[in-house]
């Protein structure tokens, strides 16, 4: 095993080297090899991929699509798309000018901010919030400024918004993410034009991740491009909707003029996407609308299931509307932070969940439970919970 020469180890981009790791899947590694843990730490569906996807994907290697597609994504997916977002949500995108197609909604989120970002410059996140947006934000040499939501059920306010930019002026974007990881909260359509009121005509882009969109368990979904087009970068996927997160497929769907310079770079980062999840992906918005529902019918009843056992128990929780989390409170009188409650709840209640500080300040004092996993699996985990409560008290 080769050791890094001394003559080049202090070479390296400065800007890495304070992120840490991911705090979920560190955490999640850290808890792993303790005996019969039982874990409801990552977001990983446990569904199959539907079975006329896999065929899509299997036919295109067949049919040897096995060279380099156009960087934006292949004209049917770039379609597919295009005709699904106007379908659902009514926001109607040019399939040639003005999608992308991503190595996930992760690579999306990454290209969006170093499109519109430089050195310094800052982006508005409410918390909690997925951690990748900060780290992003920090590896590209800008400033994360956290607005806190925990005071209002984990809601932006447009009293907030409006509060926080006078603070921040200069501000390039705000990272709006709902259905929310960690809280599953979901705004309405007047809450968004509420917030668009505030956003509109001012010198600020809106990234709203929308991967969630499919795992809405109320009223539907409504994308941020419905309530304020002009200035919103949409994010989305296939991997929560299709349970396809090996897929890697996600795509940005903007106006042109962004999407010409957004396409730029990601034809520099990735080249463009593979062939056989682009087909993939095509058959699951072409055919494949249906197949989330089976999904979203599970996930409610795991949702109700954990909500309600935590509300016993004395864990103050804001019931998720979308995706597949809960965030309850810690009880203050346990005395104990987000990390520490975690860990000996996995050491000693052999449960694992995630600390809420993992999700910026705003999430200190909670944790996040993943309910995409088994039933049987939730009714061990909250059985243990409840015993492991019990001693706290």
């Amino acid at each position: 095993m080769p050791k890094l020469a001394k003559s080049v180890a202090e070479i390296g981009n400065k800007l890495t080297k304070p992120i840490g790791d991911d705090k979920i899947l560190v955490f999640n590694s850290e808890i792993a090899n303790i005996p019969g843990i039982v874990k409801l730490t990552l977001g990983e569906p446990d569904f199959n991929v539907p079975d006329h996807v896999k065929q899509a994907a299997i036919k295109s290697i067949e049919d040897n699509k096995s060279h380099y597609t156009p960087q934006k994504g292949i004209p049917g997916l770039r379609k597919a798309i295009s005709n699904y977002l106007a379908k659902d949500y009514d926001v109607n995108y040019d399939p040639e000018t003005e999608v992308i197609v991503t190595i996930g909604a992760t690579e999306a989120i990454y290209t969006s901010l170093s499109t519109i970002m430089n050195h310094g410059d800052k982006i508005l996140v409410p918390t909690p919030a997925f951690s990748i947006y900060m780290d992003d934000i920090e590896l590209l040499g800008g400033e994360p400024v956290e607005i806190d939501t925990s005071k209002d059920n984990f809601k932006l306010t447009p009293a907030k918004l409006k509060e926080v930019m006078a603070k921040e002026p200069d501000a390039k974007a705000i990272i709006m993410n709902y259905p929310s990881n960690p809280t599953g909260v979901v705004y309405s359509k007047d809450e968004l034009e509420a917030l668009a009121d505030v956003i509109r005509d001012q010198s600020l882009y809106v990234i709203s991740d929308e991967i969630y969109s499919q795992l809405v368990y109320g009223e539907k979904h409504v994308s941020f491009a419905k309530v304020l087009p002009e200035q919103t970068i949409l994010i989305n996927g296939l991997s929560k909707s299709h349970a396809m997160t090996g897929y890697r497929i996600g795509y940005i769907a903007a106006p042109k003029e962004f999407i010409d310079q957004a396409s730029k770079v990601h034809s520099f980062t990735v080249t463009c996407p593979s062939n056989p999840t682009q087909y993939a992906a095509q058959e699951a918005l072409e055919n494949g609308l249906d197949d989330p529902i089976e999904m979203r019918q599970t996930y409610q009843k795991r949702r109700d299931f954990i909500v309600s056992e935590l509300n016993e128990l004395g864990y103050e929780t804001v019931t998720p509307e979308g995706a597949f989390y809960v965030f309850p409170a810690i009880p203050a009188k346990f005395g104990l932070t987000s990390d520490q409650f975690c860990r000996k709840l996995a050491t000693e209640g052999k449960v694992g969940v995630v600390p809420g500080d993992a999700f910026g300040e705003a999430g200190e004092g909670f944790f996040r439970v993943s309910y995409a996993t088994s039933m049987e699996n939730i009714q061990e985990a909250m059985k243990r919970l409840k015993a492991f409560t019990a001693k706290l008290l």
